[in-house]
């Protein structure tokens, strides 16, 4: 990980000023580096600084995003990248961004505030043609991993000690849930950005909705964002999936509860993450979203 000072220095070779404070951020589940970069003339930005050789990859994906949209409304402001050397703890790559600490980072929800994030997902959908030459990966090449009903019938374990449901009531939703995971559309032309939830957009005064963390960027089916987000929305007070989506969305609200259901159970990945408790607050709000959508009987969960 980099010392402070050689931070300060990339800092400063970037942008021409040199910090006088770093303030570290906890909002996010990412494993990158997340700090506040502060100025003698008070004002300050964001860095994101990877960790090891993942979250280098990762933040590779995101600058390529912000580079080829950059100016665009749903972005923060680009403001310095320097890809460094993945060998060396301290030169890893680093990304540079306005500081949205100040926006409003929700929950609270309001009405207004779903739909400018709803406004910002269609212009994002609607940016692929300035990304077409990046070659994204399809959405649908990742069907195998996104359709986990199967696995949780091999190893049911792990989601039924979640005491959501009965092993009575997966038995006998399993075939209907595996069957509608599988009609999803998942392939599409839109860009999509994969991750939408409340830690990853914000919502700065007199703009619209702004997301970061754009890692996952790929190309599919535009109803793909926002029934990623769906369930998170709801858990946080929004509205139930099928207002936000317009629809009751069988297969996706099969496809989405299936891969929190396989996951949320687990063992954290990280000492430290969160990434379970995150899965299974979308998996309480996923989950009834799915057996109202196919018609099932509502899981009675386990006290």
């Amino acid at each position: 990980m980099a010392a402070a000072g050689d931070l300060a220095g990339r800092i400063a070779r970037l942008i021409g000023k040199t910090p006088v404070a770093f303030v570290p951020v906890a909002r996010g589940y990412t494993l990158a580096r997340r700090l506040r970069a502060r100025f003698a003339d008070g004002s300050s930005v964001f860095i994101k600084a990877a960790t090891d050789d993942l979250t280098a990859d990762w933040l590779r994906a995101e600058q390529r995003i912000y580079e080829r949209l950059a100016g665009a409304p749903f972005l923060p402001a680009h403001l310095g990248w320097e890809d460094g050397d993945d060998q060396d703890d301290t030169a890893r790559p680093i990304l540079v961004l306005e500081d949205l600490s100040e926006a409003h980072w929700p929950p609270p929800w309001t009405a207004r505030h779903i739909d400018q994030v709803l406004a910002a997902l269609d212009a994002v959908h609607a940016s692929a043609p300035a990304v077409a030459d990046l070659n994204l990966s399809s959405f649908e090449d990742e069907r195998a991993k996104m359709a986990s009903w199967s696995r949780v019938a091999a190893d049911p374990g792990p989601f039924l000690a979640l005491g959501l449901c009965d092993r009575a009531w997966l038995d006998a939703a399993l075939p209907d849930l595996l069957a509608a995971e599988a009609q999803a559309v998942l392939d599409g032309d839109a860009l999509l950005h994969l991750d939408t939830r409340s830690d990853n957009l914000c919502l700065p005064e007199g703009r619209g909705a702004v997301l970061v963390d754009w890692n996952w960027a790929c190309r599919g089916n535009p109803l793909i964002d926002a029934a990623g987000w769906a369930s998170s929305l709801h858990a946080e007070g929004g509205p139930p999936p099928e207002a936000l989506l317009g629809g009751d969305e069988p297969a996706l609200a099969a496809l989405f509860a299936g891969f929190w259901a396989y996951r949320a159970g687990l063992p954290p990945p990280a000492p430290g993450s969160r990434v379970r408790e995150v899965q299974r607050t979308q998996l309480s709000a996923a989950l009834p979203w799915a057996t109202r959508a196919l018609g099932l009987p509502a899981p009675r969960p386990l006290r």
